[in-house]
């Protein structure tokens, strides 16, 4: 009799403890919810994936014609910052504008032609080509900026201040590009001069990894 208490007791104590156990199991497959994107947070989104890709793909091109290392250098790090923007796209489950795009092909029609244009002005020489450099970080400086202050999701906001620290350092390596093959000051191509200034004046900043 003692030992047939004993097993209920044991067996009645199995199934209070695996009961929780696997509803423990299942709770993982229930959807989490995500924060609210705004019609501007999801569009921004979209659109730094593509510049992102564009300011790759120009280097690519460029580091093929001229040979100069800094696009080679910047284009992988360019491709880092894709690949951060695409992380974002992946969370708030938002369909990637880049997929099955090959170099030099955007979904974005202004950025499909600023691409186009850039590009034109880039095979010119060598000096127009690291201008084409100073344009589109310079540009990377300002529409990084813009959509900071339209984002209120902490995991965007962290990222977009993530490529904007890498943005001034680019433009801090084209200026000193050009200023070395010119021996004259960088001068500004989008932005005021005086905001170009305080970044190319200052020292390069060690950014987080993407």
């Amino acid at each position: 009799m003692l030992t047939q208490s004993l097993s209920a007791i044991s067996l009645a104590l199995a199934l209070a403890v695996s009961t929780p156990l696997h509803a423990a199991k299942a709770s993982p497959t229930a959807k989490t919810s995500l924060p609210t994107l705004s019609a501007a947070e999801k569009s921004d989104l979209l659109f730094m994936r593509e510049e992102e890709k564009m300011a790759r793909d120009v280097y690519l091109m460029l580091h093929e014609t001229w040979g100069l290392p800094v696009f080679s250098n910047i284009a992988s790090s360019e491709q880092s910052h894709m690949d951060a923007v695409l992380k974002l796209l992946r969370t708030y489950r938002l369909a990637d504008p880049a997929a099955g795009r090959v170099i030099g092909e955007f979904t974005n029609p202004e950025l499909q032609a600023l691409y186009d244009t850039l590009m034109a002005k880039g095979r010119l020489g060598a000096l127009d080509a690291l201008q084409v450099g100073g344009i589109i970080e310079e540009t990377d400086v300002r529409d990084l900026a813009a959509a900071i202050k339209r984002t209120d999701n902490a995991d965007i906001d962290a990222t977009y201040e993530n490529l904007l620290c890498g943005s001034r350092n680019h433009l801090r390596a084209f200026a000193a590009n050009i200023e070395s093959m010119t021996g004259q000051a960088y001068t500004a191509l989008v932005i005021p001069q005086d905001e170009v200034d305080a970044v190319v004046d200052s020292p390069l900043e060690k950014c987080s990894t993407p």
